[in-house]
């Protein structure tokens, strides 16, 4: 009797636990949305954007996804101020967005970056580098780029020096 009352209480506990971790994990994540995502909600809330431009292979931007955009102080402004957009460098995929289409006319080229980040984060005189983060005010005009590994803290910084959301 007691090694079935035992096996049933761990049973129940590791239950709890596991549902509980789950759970947390869950309310500090950040609202990530696709382009198609964002159009439609651009169209019924004007809202700032933040877009997170990312290879599977860059140290820095794999090392933000596991610290910076996990923080809860961080998750909870972006949430809260902003249309969250990550996407892949070098995806294939084909995205249609401000009644425009958009490819990666590179991807058979090493270094196979896409439309988008090439027209929303390059710079004059620099070649393309990660990370790259983009922040546009509700109007879809750029008011920051930052080309670096950001801690929280440095992350946190600058979201709160963005303009605020104008209402209407």
């Amino acid at each position: 009797m007691y090694n079935k009352a035992t096996s049933l209480l761990f049973v129940i506990s590791s239950l709890l636990f596991f549902s509980t971790a789950g759970l947390a994990q869950k309310q500090e994540q950040i609202n990530w949305l696709s382009f198609a995502q964002l159009e439609d909600s651009l169209r019924i809330t004007p809202k700032k954007v933040f877009i997170d431009f990312y290879a599977d292979w860059c140290g820095p931007c794999l090392k933000m996804q596991k610290v910076a955009f996990r923080d809860p102080e961080v998750v909870k402004l972006i949430n809260a101020e902003f249309y969250a957009v990550k996407m892949d460098v070098e995806t294939r995929d084909t995205i249609y967005f401000g009644q425009q289409m958009f490819v990666n006319k590179r991807w058979k080229k090493r270094n196979p970056i896409h439309e988008i980040p090439l027209l929303m984060a390059s710079r004059k005189d620099a070649p393309f580098t990660l990370p790259a983060l983009v922040f546009l005010d509700e109007n879809f005009k750029a008011t920051g780029r930052y080309f670096q590994y950001l801690d929280p803290r440095q992350l946190l910084g600058i979201l709160q020096k963005q303009p605020r959301t104008v209402t209407r």
